[in-house]
């Protein structure tokens, strides 16, 4: 219509002057739509479609000289300058006519009338969102309808066509199920397919053992979407059937939204981590504190108060934080994890008991030790209580990552640094006002009390950043 409009033809008028009458519409499979229209002269049929589809369909070719026979030379002629405006990027469409055509054979017979090219531009962030799947380990690879001249060029552009192949349905077809299982790996680009051949791609990468998203928007992709362990349909373009086959739906079409979708996803596991590490590891320091001391002979070094305090408030709130903790910077660089694979692997493991271990152990030599120090039991077990809510704090900013270091932003997430800020108001309270004493079974401290606490409590750190130093050496195992 673009192109019409250049040449003074406009749709309005031309649908008044010569109105449509029948049509048969384009199918993925034809590869071309044709139209017929009411003429005072009879009926014409006008198609548009692959170039040399429709060069196929065409017998005779329109020159300034009339209409002339459509011999080898000129067919060879036109899809040299088909192949030609397809390497410069551009969808190619062939255009034909038939005067006096019916509906049964519109199609047959046709006057070749030339070529049209239309450039059709990767969006801006298309581009961006290649690279950053390659460095996520994400292979992306286009199929698509157009000519391979024109998939090849635009495949460059966005850096996807490198060293391997690219196919064409035709040679698709002409591979085995053996044959292309072996070469699908090394295929880039698929043009000129048809969505049939989706399905026979996602299986064959599935048999890699390869985690496969596929998008689509036709009702002929739905096998393929379906097949696919993330089929992906469009939003604006898609059909019912694909969106109900589809796993997701893209609202606005854009590729780079499902790398933004992957991200997310990363991040969310990643938070998920971090807030089962955080309070599974100061469920196992609470409990070895507890148990140590009576395995020792102790006092219980903790009132039940207390002990509620620190699981309702102290965890709470910092766990809620982690739960939303900004992702971290290499996150769109690391190699997909094995989807088999859990959250408790032997790294996450260890961090997770190094961590509880150590708060029990620090907290458990700090009562033995301010009781043996001549200091009161409520002054004892006021120390341990403070230096466990503590370490819980320090450890809460540790699990931010399970491989870098606590001091890379240490302060980014300011939910965390909220809740620890409120919970630290909660805790001097809770020491100093007169009437909560009681209740929490606390007693004043003094400032030599707080030096040994914080400093105390300040141990869980590098020794976390140790345990994180072997993980990342693969002591314990490989991370993901």
């Amino acid at each position: 219509m673009v192109a019409a409009a250049k040449a003074g033809l406009h749709r309005v008028d031309l649908e008044t002057q010569f109105p449509r009458v029948h049509e048969i519409p384009f199918t993925s499979e034809t590869k071309r739509m044709t139209t017929l229209h009411a003429t005072g002269d009879g009926s014409v049929a006008y198609a548009k479609g692959a170039a040399e589809i429709i060069l196929d369909s065409s017998t005779r070719l329109l020159t300034e000289d009339g209409a002339q026979p459509l011999d080898g030379a000129a067919r060879e002629e036109i899809l040299a300058q088909a192949r030609q405006m397809a390497s410069a990027a551009l969808r190619v469409l062939g255009i034909a006519t038939k005067p006096g055509a019916s509906i049964e054979n519109a199609e047959h017979a046709m006057t070749f009338l030339g070529l049209v090219g239309m450039i059709d531009p990767p969006r801006a962030e298309a581009k961006a969102a290649v690279q950053a799947c390659e460095q996520a380990g994400i292979k992306a690879v286009m199929i698509t309808g157009d000519h391979p001249l024109t998939a090849q060029a635009v495949a460059r552009e966005l850096g996807l066509l490198k060293t391997g192949r690219s196919v064409t349905g035709a040679e698709l077809e002409a591979m085995s199920d053996g044959d292309f299982e072996r070469e699908v790996e090394g295929i880039e680009v698929y043009a000129r397919v048809s969505p049939a051949h989706k399905l026979r791609v996602v299986t064959a990468l599935q048999k890699h053992g390869h985690v496969v998203a596929m998008t689509g928007d036709g009702v002929n992709d739905a096998p393929a979407l379906k097949k696919a362990d993330v089929g992906i349909a469009m939003g604006i373009t898609g059909t019912d059937v694909s969106k109900e086959a589809a796993a997701m739906t893209l609202t606005d079409d854009n590729f780079a939204s499902i790398v933004a979708a992957v991200e997310e996803g990363r991040g969310i596991f990643g938070n998920i981590k971090k807030y089962l590490m955080y309070l599974l590891s100061s469920n196992i320091g609470e409990i070895g504190l507890m148990a140590g001391a009576t395995l020792l002979g102790l006092p219980l070094p903790l009132t039940a108060v207390q002990i509620l305090y620190v699981n309702l408030a102290t965890d709470g709130l910092p766990a809620l934080a982690l739960a939303v903790d900004p992702p971290e910077k290499d996150l769109m660089r690391r190699k997909p994890r094995d989807p088999r694979t859990g959250i408790f692997t032997r790294p996450v493991v260890t961090l997770m008991t190094v961590g509880g271990l150590w708060s029990a152990i620090a907290n458990l030599g700090l009562f033995a030790w301010a009781l043996n120090s001549g200091r009161s039991l409520s002054e004892a077990m006021t120390m341990t209580f403070v230096s466990l809510v503590l370490i819980q704090f320090f450890k809460a900013y540790n699990y931010r990552s399970d491989r870098q270091s606590v001091l890379n932003r240490p302060f980014a997430n300011r939910w965390l640094n909220r809740a620890i800020g409120w919970e630290l108001l909660l805790l001097i309270l809770i020491i100093y006002v007169p009437f909560l004493h009681d209740a929490f079974g606390t007693f004043y401290l003094t400032l030599e009390d707080w030096l040994i606490v914080i400093v105390i409590a300040l141990t869980v750190s590098p020794v976390l950043e140790l345990a994180k130093w072997m993980v990342r050496r693969g002591w314990f195992g490989k991370m993901i």
